[in-house]
């Protein structure tokens, strides 16, 4: 006899790495309320509280934190301590004053990075569908008549659907939304030459410019990118996160996660293994004499 409707618990060991959860501090770990991300692409807001933030001890604590209203993603208060929260979310806590939004490191986990109150107010979305919908899902334009009336809406990454954009936004572009409105500021173009971040895969984390796109018609396209240092990777096109500009990003940077392209994932070169290999060996030599010399 099978399972039947969804599943109300998970395991520990099933959980997503990118938590960072011990293994040894009990069976099950919190599930994610369904919700904008996927369970294996979000992280609950109890574990951003009691393992990231170090706000609470215990689950009865989160419990209480929430529920007392003192947690809003993107500008909305979250009473669900197992909401999922995800890629470019922002996270507020009034009572302290702290905003943060969640990114990703070298190693794809998710980091809070702190912001200000300014850049806390939009977020940046990536189109997924760009479509004309029905009456019954988005609404019916009084001005127009049979499938004139049918109005233009398209769909993001968080599971936004923001109706009348702009005509030129299509999908696999950024948005620029602003979080108290919900309307679309400024849009990015997906392109050749734009920075981009892959949230999807092996090389989630990692930052480089488009330089090519092989089209591969019945099969996934892929996308060629080079990072700061040149080296070249290739990842899938539904896997690439428009940022912006080669020299402009639509928000600060952390220093502390995969934006900064010196904590890239990159194999070490061969000659600079042979330097360090000779420093250590002076090194060495050095200090014998030295040794002796006493």
């Amino acid at each position: 006899m099978g399972y039947k409707g969804p599943r109300k618990h998970l395991k520990r060991l099933a959980a997503p790495n990118h938590w960072m959860l011990d293994k040894l501090s009990g069976v099950f770990a919190p599930r994610p309320s369904p919700g904008p991300h996927k369970l294996r692409e979000c992280i609950p807001l109890i574990v951003l509280l009691r393992n990231r933030l170090k706000y609470a001890l215990t689950r009865k604590e989160c419990m209480m934190i929430t529920m007392n209203r003192d947690v809003q993603v993107d500008g909305k208060v979250r009473t669900d301590m197992n909401f999922p929260a995800g890629f470019m979310d922002i996270v507020s806590l009034p009572k302290t004053g702290e905003n943060f939004r969640l990114l990703y490191d070298v190693k794809g986990r998710f980091v809070l990075h702190p912001v200000n109150e300014e850049e806390a107010n939009f977020k940046l979305c990536r189109v997924r569908r760009a479509q004309k919908g029905k009456k019954s899902a988005v609404g019916r334009n009084p001005l127009g008549h049979g499938q004139g009336a049918s109005i233009p809406y398209v769909v993001t990454h968080d599971g936004r659907t923001i109706r009348y954009p702009d005509p030129k936004v299509a999908v696999n572009d950024t948005v620029k939304v602003d979080l108290k409105t919900g309307k679309i500021v400024d849009f990015v173009k997906f392109d050749i030459g734009k920075l981009a971040v892959i949230t999807k895969g092996s090389n989630t984390g990692r930052v480089g410019v488009i330089s090519h796109r092989d089209r591969h018609p019945g099969a996934f396209d892929m996308i060629r990118l080079v990072d700061k240092r040149g080296h070249e990777f290739s990842t899938r096109l539904e896997n690439v996160f428009i940022l912006g500009e080669e020299k402009t990003r639509g928000f600060r940077s952390p220093k502390a996660t995969a934006f900064v392209c010196r904590l890239l994932k990159t194999k070490p070169n061969a000659s600079n293994v042979k330097a360090n290999r000779f420093f250590f060996l002076l090194l060495s030599v050095f200090k014998i004499r030295k040794v002796r010399e006493t």
